[in-house]
């Protein structure tokens, strides 16, 4: 299956660099444009799955965009989040109102972000979302939220399911604990490195029920990472 495509339409370089890196990072085929006349062209050369598209632009406003985009039947259903510096309730709803299905003030984390594009695209396009996704012997579920090592169940906590999705995504890759922060509980919460810690902890005694070897590897100052073969 083709990776999903995503559009991002934001002036701010450094932001728009960002988005791209993590996107990427996460399998999805992505698109800058800077303005929202660009974007406009790009949407009509090539249609992507979800649009990013910020509310401030130059040439063509994001909220002027999404408008168009929700005028014409071709470009009608293309799920739009906007991430805006405007954080007042009727800014919002005029946003929401003009077709935009989710929105996000500045600042915000990355991996609430990715988080909110699965999401929106579950909710409207569940055909292009991959939310089963296995390594090695462990297969983790999105939408039953249910894990199985070698076809035995095992249950998990929200957090320790959340940590194993973020790690199953990368396999062998080692993330630090801050990296780790970022992508589980966001940048914006304050949570003690060392709760890192404890949730492995108990997201290995989890995994390791059966006796089956502990896939998770300990890299000394360095993090964690999840290996294919126990």
């Amino acid at each position: 299956m083709a990776a999903t495509s995503v559009l991002i339409v934001e002036d701010e370089e450094a932001l728009a660099t960002l988005l791209e890196y993590n996107l990427s990072t996460e399998k999805f085929d992505v698109t800058v444009a800077s303005d929202g006349e660009e974007a406009l062209l790009r949407i009509e050369e090539n249609t992507p799955d979800v649009v990013i598209l910020d509310w401030m632009l130059p040439k063509v406003s994001g909220i002027e965009v999404c408008r168009r985009l929700r005028s014409k039947p071709e470009t009608r259903n293309i799920p739009i989040i906007m991430l805006t510096a405007r954080s007042e309730e009727a800014d919002r709803v005029r946003g929401l109102e003009m077709g935009a299905d989710d929105y996000l003030t500045k600042p915000f984390s990355t991996a609430e972000l990715i988080a909110r594009v699965r999401a929106v695209l579950r909710r409207i396009r569940p055909g292009l979302v991959d939310d089963s996704v296995s390594v090695g012997e462990i297969e983790i579920d999105r939408v039953s939220h249910r894990v199985k090592r070698s076809g035995k169940e095992i249950h998990l906590g929200p957090t320790e399911f959340r940590l194993l999705d973020h790690l199953i995504q990368h396999p062998g890759r080692v993330f630090s604990r801050e990296q780790l922060l970022n992508a589980v509980w966001g940048s914006d919460v304050f949570v003690e490195v060392r709760t890192v810690d404890v949730h492995i902890g108990r997201l290995r005694k989890a995994l390791n029920k059966h006796k089956q070897g502990d896939p998770i590897r300990t890299v000394r100052s360095a993090g964690y990472a999840l290996d294919a073969e126990a």
